[in-house]
C-alpha cells in the first residue's frame, strides 16, 4: 500500500509543478533564433553571406567583387562548424536600415573599375551569381514572374545578360521591401535555438520587449546608371530621390573598363499580419505534397509485397517444415537427415567464418553508426529541433552524432567480432579500423576536393585550422569513444551459435546464374522507395532551395528500413535453400546495393536536371560528394539487411534439433 501512495504524492508534486509552469508561461516556440523586438528609428545592419551559383556550385566571398565595404571594416560573424564545411562566409555589410523609417540612401561611388575586375564581374554575372543578404537572420527574397507563374528566389544575381547582347549590367541598386509585425508583449515566453543562442522573454522583460518584429525581407534588384562625379559628391547614407527600376538599357549600369559604379538603396517597411513563430513559412512552403504521399504510397505497396513473401516464407515453408521435422522420431530424423535437402542440408556450414571477417565486423560497426546518426539527426529535426534560422545546425549536429555514437559502433563491431571468432583476440585492431574505415574515406575525398577549392579560391574550401580542429575531434572524441565501446563489446557475451560447424566446408551447388546477379537486382527494391524523395534532397542540396519537410524523411526512412530487413531477409532465405551457405556478405549487399543504384541516379541527375552546372571542376566536387553520401547509404542500409538475416538464420537454426 505504501508505493501507490508515494505514486500519487508524485502525480500530485508533478501536477502542481505544472499547474505553475503554464501559469508564467502562454505560449512556447522552439525553432529558430531568439526573437528581436526594435523601436522606430533602431539601427539594423544586413550581413552578407557568400556568393552561391547553381551553375558552379562554388562559393566566394561577397567582398572578393568591387562592392562598397561597411565603414568599420569587414568583420567575420562567429561560424559554427557546419556553416564552416558548408562554405558560408558571413560578413558584416554597409546596407543600414532604421526600423520603420523609409528612406532611400546613397552608399558609395566605386573608384574607376580594372581590367581584372570588370572580367570578374561578367564572370560572376554569366555565371548566374547570387547574393545572399540576411537580415535579422532572414535571408532576402525576391519574386520573379515566369509565363505567368511566380517564383520565390532567395538573393538576388550580381547582374544581368540581356537576350542577344554581349553587355552586362551590375546589380546597384536595391528596393527592399521589410515586413514587421507590431509586437505589444503580452504574455508570450520564447526559447530559441538559433544562431543568438538560447533566450527567454519573460513577464518582466514584457515592456521592454514590446515593439517590431522583422518577419520578412524582400529585395527588388535594379540596374541604374547614375552621374558618377555628381554621386561622388555625397557622403554615406546622405538620402537620393527614389527612382524606379528602369526597362531601357541606356539607364542601366554597364560592366565596362573605367566605368565608376554607385551603389543606392531604398527600404519600405510595412506592417504585416504574420507573427513572427511563423515568418519561415514563406521560405519553407512545401512544394509537391501529393508527390510525397505517392513517394510514401509506392513504398507501402513495396513493403506490403515483400511482406508477403516473408510471411509465406516463416509460416507455410519454415514452419511447416520444422514441425514435421520436430514431430519425428530420431531414427525417423536420422534416415530424413540422409534425404534432406534445400536450408537443411547447410546446417554444419552456415555459421562458418566468412572472407573478409574482419572488414565485414568494421562496416557494420560504421553501418550502425550512420544509421543510428541519421535516425536521431531526422527525429530531431521532424520534432523541430534543426531549425533552418540556424545555419548549418542540421550538419553540425549530424558530426557530434557521429562522434558520440563511436561507442556504439565500437560494441556492436567487436561483438560481431567475437561472436564469428569465438575469442576476443585482435579486438583493438577491429576497434581502430571502424574508427578509421569510413571516416579515413571521407577525410581523403574531402581533402582531393579541398585542393580543388582552394585552387579556385572558393569560401568553400575547409581552413587548415578547421582540418585541425576536425582531426582533433576524430582522434580525441570518436577514436577513444570506439575503443571504449569495443572494450565494451569484449566484456559482453558472445552470440552463440545454436548449430555446430563441420570441419569441412560443403561443396556448394553450381548453378545456371551468378548470385551477384540478384544481389545487385535486391538493391532495386529499396531504391523503389527512396527515388522520389532523393530527388528533392538533391534539389535541395544543388539549387539553393530550402528542405524540411523532415516529417515525410522520417517515414521513408522508417519504410526503407523495413524493405531493407524484408529483402536481405528474402534473399538469405533464397540462398539458403539452394545450398548456398555463404550468406554472410550476399546478405550484407541484397540492401546495400541500393547504393549503387543512388550513385547512378545523382550522375542521371547531375546530367539531365543540373544542366546549369558548368565546367569539370564543379562536376568533380558534385561527383565527389555524391561518392560519400552512397559509401553512406551502403554502409547504413547493408547493416540493416545484414544484423536482420543474422537474426533470421539464427532463430532458423535453432529450431533444428541436430545430434
Amino acid at each position: 500500500m505504501a508505493l501507490p501512495l508515494i505514486s500519487r504524492r508524485k502525480l500530485c508534486t508533478a501536477l502542481v509543478c505544472l499547474v505553475l509552469v503554464f501559469q508564467t508561461t502562454y505560449g512556447f516556440y522552439l525553432p529558430g533564433s531568439y526573437m528581436h523586438t526594435y523601436s522606430t528609428g533602431d539601427k539594423i545592419y544586413a550581413k552578407v553571406n557568400s556568393l552561391t551559383s547553381i551553375e558552379t556550385e562554388l562559393p566566394f566571398s561577397y567582398y572578393s567583387l568591387p562592392y562598397c565595404k561597411p565603414p568599420g571594416g569587414i568583420k567575420k560573424s562567429a561560424e559554427n562548424l557546419g556553416e564552416l564545411l558548408m562554405g558560408d562566409q558571413i560578413d558584416n555589410s554597409p546596407y543600414r536600415f532604421r526600423m520603420n523609417v523609409n528612406e532611400s540612401l546613397y552608399i558609395c561611388t566605386t573608384p574607376p573599375l580594372s581590367e581584372y575586375e570588370v572580367k570578374l564581374l561578367k564572370q560572376r554575372t554569366r555565371d548566374l551569381y547570387q547574393v545572399n543578404m540576411i537580415l535579422d537572420n532572414l535571408p532576402a527574397m525576391r519574386y520573379t514572374n515566369q509565363n505567368g507563374i511566380k517564383i520565390q528566389w532567395t538573393g538576388y544575381p550580381v547582374g544581368y545578360t540581356p537576350p542577344n547582347s554581349n553587355d552586362d549590367y551590375i546589380i546597384n541598386h536595391l528596393k527592399f521591401r521589410v515586413l514587421i509585425h507590431e509586437y505589444e508583449g503580452a504574455g508570450v515566453e520564447i526559447i530559441g535555438t538559433g544562431e543568438e543562442g538560447m533566450g527567454v522573454i519573460s513577464e518582466a522583460d514584457k515592456k521592454k520587449a514590446s515593439g517590431y518584429e522583422i518577419v520578412g525581407f524582400e529585395v527588388i534588384p535594379c540596374s541604374v546608371k547614375y552621374d558618377p562625379e555628381k554621386m561622388a559628391k555625397l557622403h554615406r547614407y546622405d538620402n537620393v530621390t527614389s527612382v524606379s527600376c528602369p526597362l531601357e538599357l541606356d539607364k542601366s549600369q554597364i560592366i565596362r573598363e573605367q566605368e565608376r559604379v554607385s551603389f543606392t538603396y531604398e527600404v519600405e517597411f510595412v506592417k504585416s499580419n504574420i507573427r513572427w513563430p511563423s515568418r519561415w513559412d514563406a521560405y519553407l512552403k512545401m512544394e509537391g505534397a501529393r508527390v510525397h504521399w505517392f513517394s510514401i504510397l509506392n513504398s507501402l505497396m513495396v513493403i506490403s509485397f515483400l511482406a508477403g513473401i516473408v510471411f509465406v516464407i516463416f509460416l507455410r515453408t519454415v514452419r511447416r517444415d520444422l514441425t514435421r521435422y520436430e514431430e519425428l522420431d530420431k531414427r525417423a530424423q536420422a534416415q530424413m537427415n540422409e534425404e534432406l535437402s534445400g536450408w537443411k542440408l547447410v546446417v554444419g556450414d552456415v555459421f562458418r567464418e566468412p572472407s573478409h571477417s574482419k572488414l565485414l565486423c568494421v562496416m557494420v560497426g560504421d553501418g550502425v553508426q550512420i544509421t543510428g546518426m541519421a535516425v536521431v539527426t531526422i527525429v530531431f529535426a521532424a520534432l523541430g529541433f534543426m531549425s533552418p534560422a540556424s545555419r548549418g545546425m542540421l550538419l553540425t549536429g549530424m558530426i557530434l552524432l557521429y562522434l558520440f555514437l563511436g561507442i556504439v559502433a565500437g560494441y556492436v563491431g567487436v561483438r560481431m567480432w567475437t561472436t564469428i571468432k569465438g575469442s576476443s583476440e585482435g579486438w583493438r585492431s577491429v576497434s581502430w579500423s571502424i574508427a578509421c574505415f569510413f571516416p579515413g574515406i571521407v577525410f581523403v575525398v574531402l581533402t582531393v576536393l579541398n585542393f580543388i577549392l582552394w585552387g579556385s579560391k572558393s569560401t568553400g574550401a575547409i581552413p587548415i585550422s578547421l582540418y585541425f580542429k576536425l582531426l582533433a575531434l576524430w582522434f580525441c572524441i570518436s577514436v577513444p569513444l570506439t575503443l571504449l565501446g569495443g572494450h565494451f563489446g569484449t566484456r559482453a557475451q558472445p552470440i552463440q551459435y545454436p548449430v555446430r560447424t563441420n570441419q569441412i566446408p560443403r561443396e556448394i551447388p553450381a548453378r545456371k546464374y551468378p548470385s551477384w546477379l540478384l544481389v545487385l537486382g535486391a538493391g532495386t527494391l529499396p531504391f523503389g522507395t527512396l527515388f522520389i524523395e532523393l530527388f528533392f534532397i538533391l534539389s535541395s542540396i544543388w539549387l539553393g532551395r530550402f528542405y524540411y519537410v523532415f516529417g515525410f524523411l522520417l517515414i521513408v526512412l522508417l519504410l526503407l528500413v523495413i524493405v531493407c530487413a524484408e529483402v536481405s531477409v528474402v534473399l538469405t532465405y533464397m540462398h539458403l535453400c539452394v545450398e548456398d551457405w555463404m550468406w554472410w556478405w550476399k546478405a550484407f549487399y541484397a540492401s546495400g546495393s541500393v547504393a549503387l543504384y543512388v550513385f547512378l541516379y545523382s550522375v542521371n541527375y547531375l546530367v539531365f536536371d543540373l544542366k546549369s552546372l558548368s565546367g569539370p571542376v564543379s562536376a568533380t566536387l558534385y561527383l565527389g560528394y555524391s561518392l560519400i553520401m552512397a559509401i553512406a547509404i551502403m554502409l547504413s542500409t547493408g547493416t540493416i539487411g545484414f544484423l536482420t538475416s543474422f537474426y533470421f538464420v539464427h532463430y532458423l537454426f535453432s529450431s533444428v534439433k541436430i545430434d
